[in-house]
């Protein structure tokens, strides 16, 4: 299993933007594609976006579509989730996962690695 730490969480007012990042150990990075996830207090996990192994190809969630941009950076083991345009509904745990496919799962279920999770708290 490859082991991921999320950062960048925080509290930020609507309009505004954050970038988490994700760090990966234990195992080749490149071999997984990577996803973004996120969890408000009483819901279940949504998808957020998928990011395919070299970063060529994503799949976002409509709700942020246009708004967030997944990159990773293979030779530094870091997934990038840079969030725009920020509104209250996008508060949450956002965690990111790992899963040694080629193909963009929107499941958790496709995930077998997770972070731990990083808060994001946008004030209206």
């Amino acid at each position: 299993q490859v082991q991921l730490v999320e950062s960048g969480g925080g509290l930020v007012q609507a309009g505004g933007s954050l970038r988490l990042s994700c760090v990966a150990s234990g195992r080749t990075f490149s071999n997984y594609a990577m996803g973004w996830f996120r969890q408000a207090p009483g819901k279940e996990r949504e998808f957020v976006v998928a990011i395919s192994w070299g970063g060529g190809r994503t799949a976002y969630s409509d709700s942020v579509k246009g708004r967030f941009a997944s990159s990773r950076d293979n030779a530094k083991n870091t997934v990038y989730l840079q969030m725009n345009s920020l509104q209250p509904e996008d508060t949450a745990v956002y965690y990111c996962a790992a899963a040694m496919t080629y193909s963009l799962g929107r499941n958790s279920y496709e995930y077998k690695s997770w972070g731990q999770g990083t808060q994001v708290t946008v004030s209206s």
